[in-house]
């Protein structure tokens, strides 16, 4: 349970305030029952406080408290308890309420009468029964009247957080349906027009040119991502079967283009989040597509340095270009930095002052974060 608010506290001190001071104007001189009388009248406003946390026990003992001050002699209105009712109410609680509340109106005319506060004639008491009933009736109405509109909108938010995640499901479906009109025709056609080329050439004895393989080893791994990324926008599905353990595939693949490439990693895997997972397979994938597209580069290194709480990555090229050669980044570097900003990481990619280039990211990997 919460903490009592300071409004509940303010609130339950002013209605003991009032109760004790509307109390101590009926009385000249206080005798010991009219003490025990302003402690349940005191009693019954500072039980208010904790109304919010404990409903059903405040409304109990503020009616206790009415007709037990009643009851020793002090005719004062029962405030503490309307504001018992409302909360009870507010909170849910109606047919408890209800029958609490028959039984405190049933204890107030009989404390007053028992305490010789009114006479006993049958106007007056009915009388004085219907003005707590319609008080009654009035702090029960505002309770409900409060409690329906906040489920109301409990329920207006709930149906914008649905209407939220419908129209995003229909986005993913629409991009998923772009992505396979516009994509996987052309792929499905590189990787026929490769497969063909390499049969031919086997067929006629020839040796089947490592760039040609390349091209049909690269047009089936295209189609797989592409069937991948189509199925995580359908399902919206955040794992991915790609990540640490398919980079070394990334580096051998790397090789079968001719670029001489170079694989560390090192520490402990077991603790890197399934994010960070994705996104060093994204970083090496873009690094050593655009060494092989852009850089012209002979060699490249990929380093992997599971650290405590951080992955370093750090992917090196010895492409051609000065040092100071500006760098405009693309959409690759671009998706990149966006993916690393995302999990709290930092990139850098620029030339080096050996040469060539280098993407250097560092990812945290503590799974509270």
């Amino acid at each position: 349970m919460g903490r009592i608010g300071v409004g509940d506290g303010a609130i339950a001190v002013g209605v003991a305030a009032i109760l004790l001071v509307t109390g101590l104007s009926e009385r000249d001189a206080a005798t010991s029952a009219d003490l025990l009388g302003f402690a349940a009248l005191a009693a019954g406003g500072l039980s208010l406080a904790a109304r919010r946390r404990a409903p059903v026990p405040v409304l109990a003992f503020t009616g206790a408290c009415a007709v037990a001050h009643q009851a020793l002699g002090l005719d004062v209105p029962a405030v503490a308890y309307l504001f018992a009712v409302y909360a009870a109410v507010r909170a849910g609680h109606r047919h408890l309420t209800v029958a609490v509340s028959v039984a405190v109106l049933a204890g107030l005319p009989l404390a007053a009468l028992a305490s010789g506060l009114h006479d006993t004639s049958e106007a007056f008491t009915r009388a004085r029964g219907a003005l707590e009933l319609a008080w009654l009736i009035a702090a029960g109405a505002a309770g409900e009247a409060l409690r329906q509109a906040e489920r109301r909108a409990d329920e207006a938010e709930r149906t914008r957080e649905e209407t939220a995640r419908h129209r995003a499901a229909e986005e993913r479906l629409h991009i998923a349906r772009e992505l396979h009109d516009s994509l996987t025709h052309q792929i499905s056609v590189i990787k026929v027009q490769a497969g063909v080329a390499v049969h031919l050439a086997r067929k006629r004895g020839e040796q089947v040119p490592e760039p040609l393989l390349a091209i049909q080893e690269a047009g089936r791994e295209a189609a797989r991502e592409l069937r991948a990324t189509l199925e995580a926008l359908r399902d919206d599905d955040a794992t991915s079967p790609r990540g640490l353990d398919q980079v070394p595939d990334l580096v051998e693949r790397a090789r079968t283009i001719g670029l001489d490439a170079t694989l560390t990693i090192e520490g402990r895997r077991d603790d890197v989040p399934d994010a960070v997972d994705r996104t060093v397979y994204r970083i090496v994938q873009e690094s050593l597509t655009n060494i092989a597209r852009h850089a012209g580069a002979a060699t490249a290194s990929v380093r992997i340095d599971c650290r405590p709480g951080v992955l370093a990555i750090r992917v090196d090229d010895d492409g051609a270009g000065p040092p100071d050669a500006s760098v405009t980044p693309g959409v690759g570097l671009l998706g990149m930095r966006e993916r690393v900003v995302a999990l709290g990481g930092s990139l850098r990619a620029g030339p080096r002052g050996e040469g060539g280039f280098t993407v250097q990211a560092e990812l945290p990997v503590d799974r509270t974060a």
